[in-house]
């Protein structure tokens, strides 16, 4: 593998790790990251190069939240994973990730509640453990506001179908030449509606207690373990956080008993977001860890929630972590490791051009370091 730590002093963030029968060269990982540049869910050409910007010799990518039905759509332009031509559209961006070397997995997604009908199969209502409708929610640099459609609770006999929507979408990753999948349970998603006491009021063996309010999503990984293999599966979890009207009243209590039930399952990683990431964007005092859940856990640990160069080498060095995965900076800096070796400044991030839907702008045209160098004061 190509020596990225000659370039500056050996810190814990680019040391090697060893993730599986993978070998990482560094312990920066690009965090899924909603771009909705996929038009009509289909995965476009212009994704090839937002990826390989971001890809280094041993280091580890994980694809955007990616739809595994139609039901399953929250946003515009989200890629999806349910058809023929959403793996085929996957593959030429999974190809130029390996071509440099990078280990690529796919987050797959089901926003449940957080929809509106006009991303619905013939404008249905969105599906959720509760029929209790989201409020509006700011987007993006906080100036716009979504407004969500009244949910319907998933009757017990449709949830199999569901599961089984995750089962083949992780068989189309794999077909797409994906190394993994990445189960999202965090931010208030679908899978997150069921784990979380403040928004599932079922009274069925999907809610209630919390074995029953986490039997949907461990449900989901047993039949995505049972697919793939359960060494190409990770999830991500955000226990503490309160996005999208989505808490808990006992986080600790969620997410310890998160990760000792997925230790059943032999699953390859763990992707948890940091207590003080309550809200959006927001990086707060908290007094609480996630280092009772990175003990518990028996595979590889990954953590994500406003770090910066310090805080991602002191959380590995401490060993809170194994891995850190950035989102806005990776996002704003494609050569982010590079820059970490040699403590280069960084390019700030515009919101503005976050969820736009320009190919290029604030997306593909965030200068690398060497291109910042050369360029006119």
């Amino acid at each position: 593998m190509t020596d990225i730590y000659a370039m500056g002093s050996v810190t814990p963030l680019l040391t090697p790790y060893k993730i599986g029968n993978l070998d990482l060269s560094h312990r920066v990982v690009l965090a899924p990251l909603t771009r909705q540049r996929s038009y009509n869910n289909v995965p476009q050409p212009h994704a090839v190069l937002y990826y390989s910007q971001r890809t280094t010799n041993g280091g580890l990518l994980i694809a955007e939240a990616t739809c595994i039905s139609p039901t399953a759509r929250g946003y515009g332009d989200i890629p999806g994973l349910w058809s023929e031509e959403h793996v085929h559209a996957w593959k030429p961006i999974v190809d130029a990730v390996h071509a440099k070397g990078g280990i690529f997995f796919c987050q797959i997604w089901h926003a449940g509640r957080v929809s509106n009908t006009c991303y619905q199969p013939n404008g249905e209502a969105p599906v959720s453990s509760t029929d209790k409708q989201l409020s509006p929610q700011p987007r993006g640099s906080g100036t716009e506001v979504n407004t969500f459609a009244k949910p319907r609770p998933l009757s017990i006999h449709e949830i199999p179908q569901l599961i089984n929507d995750f089962r083949l979408a992780a068989r189309n990753a794999i077909r797409a030449g994906f190394d993994g999948v990445e189960i999202h349970g965090a931010y208030g998603y679908l899978l997150e509606q069921f784990m979380k006491d403040k928004v599932n009021d079922r009274t069925d063996e999907y809610g209630g207690s919390l074995e029953n309010r986490c039997r949907f999503p461990l449900e989901v990984v047993e039949a995505v373990v049972n697919e793939i293999g359960a060494e190409r599966v990770g999830i991500r979890l955000s226990p503490y956080a309160e996005y999208l009207d989505c808490g808990d009243s006992n986080p600790e209590a969620l997410g310890l008993y998160m990760v000792n039930a997925l230790n059943k399952y032999g699953i390859l990683y763990c992707h948890m977001v940091e207590p003080r990431m309550i809200t959006v964007g927001e990086k707060g005092e908290c007094p609480h860890s996630l280092v009772p859940m990175r003990k518990a856990f028996n595979g590889t640990f990954i953590v994500a929630g406003g770090y910066d160069r310090e805080d991602g080498n002191k959380a590995i060095g401490e060993d809170r972590a194994d891995l850190v995965a950035y989102g806005r900076w990776f996002l704003s800096n494609p050569d982010l490791p590079k820059r970490f070796a040699l403590n280069a400044p960084l390019n700030e991030y515009n919101c503005q051009t976050f969820y736009t839907s320009d190919p290029v702008i604030g997306y593909t045209d965030y200068p690398f370091l060497d291109d910042a160098a050369a360029s006119p004061m």
